[in-house]
């Protein structure tokens, strides 16, 4: 019996999940990718401030050194805006790969029982195939047992030998 239809839908929806999961995922990434940009350049606007200070403290420079202490200032407030939500983020790419995790098992095994299916039948196929032969041998045998002359053949096993004739006509010759 072949993979029925419903376990070929099951991996087809399995697969779609797995698919949806895993875009998700990314997209979840790539925010948090760029949250952490933008600490990153906060970060920095945070140190090019610092220096600035630095510089306008040698030079005595007064609107260089509030440029750079506002530069400090609005570089913490952002930092300190973007923390929680890298948080979040980071809470929600965990979220979203276990997920992603728990639907490729769902699909793995899908796959599995198909594959297991799939193996089942072809067995059953070589059994079903086997039973034939052995059946013709048998059928064989008995119509010569029949006829009462073992060596001799009917005149349709002779029209239509079957699977296997030569095999077992060359090895009673002795070739």
């Amino acid at each position: 019996m072949p993979v029925s239809g419903a376990l070929q839908r099951l991996l087809r929806i399995r697969d779609l999940e797995e698919e949806q999961s895993r875009l998700a995922l990314e997209s979840a990434l790539g925010e948090l990718h760029r949250l952490q940009s933008a600490l990153e350049a906060a970060q920095d606007r945070d140190r090019r401030g610092r220096k600035l200070v630095k510089a306008s403290a040698g030079s005595g420079e007064l609107p260089d050194r509030l440029a750079g202490l506002e530069e400090i200032r609005t570089a913490q407030r952002h930092a300190t805006s973007l923390e929680p939500r890298i948080a979040d983020a980071e809470n929600d790419v965990t979220a979203l790969r276990e997920e992603f995790l728990a639907k490729r098992v769902e699909r793995r095994q899908a796959e599995t029982v198909i594959q297991e299916t799939e193996a089942l039948d072809a067995l059953e196929d070589e059994r079903r195939g086997q039973r034939a032969l052995d059946d013709w041998y048998r059928a064989r045998l008995y119509r010569e047992g029949a006829n009462g002359e073992p060596g001799k053949q009917s005149s349709s096993e002779t029209a239509n030998p079957g699977p296997g004739f030569w095999k077992d006509e060359g090895s009673a010759s002795g070739t």
